[in-house]
């Protein structure tokens, strides 16, 4: 009875009511890292199904999802942030053997939410790509900052060399080629800023493609997708996907939401209904007074530069300013950089008064991060941190399409494996 699909399209009330009949309270409460009350009281209708939820509810629907607890294939977790591509894909029973990420305050934010024991590798760059362990997928958010406009912009300003040129980081993507050359996964995922594809005239691309294609011998398929889909947030990212045999990969069995989310989705409630969340405590909201707290208010000087800063541009005729934002909108990207003043995302508090950053919390929710993910750093690098990310439940839609293919390709080189010996 379990593996029945619920028709994707059901408004989130109703695919909550039907996953009812195939679950328990309890069971979808752990599922969805909730308390058994909330769960109560969304079907009661006593408070509103978050918006930053419906994909992991949509999720549970699918057949495929229904026994997270299996593990169906082995990932590899390279330039790994705080574990974003890992999250999407353990939902459809990814299995993490190995972990590379050079920061270390990402390694604290991911180790305080994937308490490994297997190996945990800093800088990839060095490291000998024979000693990382077999695995069926490698997964791959290699940095994006000598691609990104922003990042060419100020490399441009600094006289530094970008894209491939920038030997720090550019190159990182034949670290990631070399290590899919050494050990043939099945297939992988590459996740990249937009402006990769244009980047150097589309030269970069091109000799990405190539790398992947020509030189690696993989089926290679690549687009453009905005989480917005899924979080009330602008944020396109171009996602790269290769397979080591021929498969029916397609980008049209993407099932992506048409009723986008909005802002209030994932803003702390200020009518008493805010969850407590354990790890946060009253860091980033008091509850006794139902408010975020007032740190993350600008402060009158801030608040002052920002509106000079933005006339000033407005009247030389340039589009730079901060980006006010309400309930009913949707954001900007955030970028690594919010935690100096927030700019891009800056949300009304009234006419009369100062508007506020989003609180860490709010930003791991824009990214589809659950509540029960730990922020363990300070709010400067949580903010760098989310900032940086991959949007969760992009992942999780792609790491669906993909398994069927990956599974295959196992299959297949299975067969081939049991006719040579």
């Amino acid at each position: 009875m379990r593996s029945q699909k619920l028709p994707a399209s059901l408004p989130a009330a109703n695919l909550l009511s039907n996953l009812r009949h195939l679950y328990s309270q309890r069971e979808l409460a752990d599922k969805l890292s909730v308390s058994n009350k909330t769960v109560g009281r969304w079907e009661r209708g006593e408070t509103t199904f978050p918006a930053y939820l419906e994909h992991a509810l949509r999720a549970i629907s699918h057949p495929v999802q229904a026994q997270t607890e299996v593990q169906d294939f082995d990932t590899a977790d390279l330039f790994a942030g705080i574990g974003g591509i890992r999250t999407g894909f353990a939902m459809h029973g990814g299995n993490c053997v190995f972990t590379s990420e050079w920061n270390d305050f990402s390694k604290k934010t991911y180790l305080e939410n994937y308490p490994d024991t297997h190996e945990f590798v800093g800088n990839i760059v060095p490291y000998d790509a024979a000693k990382v362990p077999n695995h069926d997928v490698l997964l791959a958010g290699f940095p994006c900052q000598p691609f990104s406009i922003a990042g060419v912009s100020k490399k441009n300003s600094l006289g530094r060399a970008h894209g491939f040129g920038d030997l720090t980081q550019g190159t990182l993507f034949f670290d990631v080629a070399r290590i899919i050359a050494e050990k043939r996964p099945a297939a992988f995922l590459l996740e990249n800023v937009k402006n990769l594809l244009s980047h150097d005239k589309g030269n970069t691309f091109r000799v990405i493609l190539a790398t992947l294609r020509d030189e690696l011998n993989y089926e290679v398929h690549y687009k453009i997708i905005d989480g917005g889909h899924f979080t009330p947030q602008h944020r396109e990212r171009i996602i790269i996907v290769g397979f080591a045999s021929p498969t029916k990969f397609s980008w049209t069995d993407l099932d992506l939401p048409v009723d986008r989310p909005v802002l209030s989705s994932i803003l702390h409630k200020t009518d008493g209904t805010e969850a407590l969340i354990e790890s946060d405590g009253n860091r980033f909201f008091d509850h006794a007074s139902s408010s975020v707290l007032e740190k993350y208010t600008l402060t009158p000087k801030l608040w002052e530069y920002l509106q000079s800063y933005a006339r000033k541009h407005k009247a030389a005729g340039n589009g730079f300013g901060f980006g006010l934002v309400t309930g009913e909108s949707v954001t900007r990207t955030l970028s690594a950089r919010y935690y100096k003043d927030g700019s891009e995302i800056l949300l009304s508090q009234g006419a009369d008064n100062r508007p506020r950053r989003l609180t860490p919390r709010e930003c791991a929710r824009l990214m589809g991060y659950p509540d029960s993910f730990r922020i363990p750093v300070s709010d400067t690098q949580a903010y760098r941190q989310f900032g940086n990310s991959v949007v969760v439940p992009v992942m999780a839609e792609i790491a669906r399409i993909m398994k069927p293919h990956i599974i295959a390709v196992k299959e297949h080189r299975a067969l081939v494996g049991q006719q040579q010996e």
